[in-house]
């Protein structure tokens, strides 16, 4: 089906994409999923991953996304995230040093009755997740 469908990133803080699309493909809790335009309208809850995303000339786009919600209608479709980065915006330094923080507390912390494994296994994800964003030549 040609055409294109209009997408918004948007977190509390502020609009991370706003913008005509060809596809969307993003990381639902059950799967990833693709929406085209004329889709049947869903809501979903999202896990933390990478929004892809092929703008109107074809070019590629990824966005990280921490968390939240997404609504798919026949002509747009809306990502309310906890978080959003472009490519661009992501401090790789930042997301390194989180990475090793995230790993040094797993491998020291797995014996602690008050260790939250749990947070620290989401902050690893995030970490790695943003890296392999940035590493992505293809994503803007």
């Amino acid at each position: 089906m040609a055409g294109s469908i209009r997408l918004e990133i948007v977190t509390p803080e502020k609009t991370v994409v706003s913008e005509d699309v060809q596809i969307v493909m993003a990381p639902g809790v059950l799967g990833e999923f693709g929406v085209l335009i004329g889709h049947t309208p869903f809501l979903t809850a999202l896990k933390t991953g990478a929004v892809r995303y092929s703008d109107s000339q074809g070019g590629e786009h990824m966005v990280f996304v921490s968390g939240g919600f997404a609504e798919a209608l026949p002509q747009k479709v809306t990502i309310l995230a906890e978080s959003a980065e472009r490519r661009r915006d992501i401090d790789v330094e930042r997301a390194r040093a989180a990475l090793e923080r995230a790993q040094k507390r797993l491998a020291e912390q797995r014996s602690k009755e008050d260790f939250d494994f749990a947070r620290a296994q989401a902050a690893l994800q995030r970490a790695l997740i943003r890296l392999r964003i940035t590493e992505n030549r293809l994503s803007h």
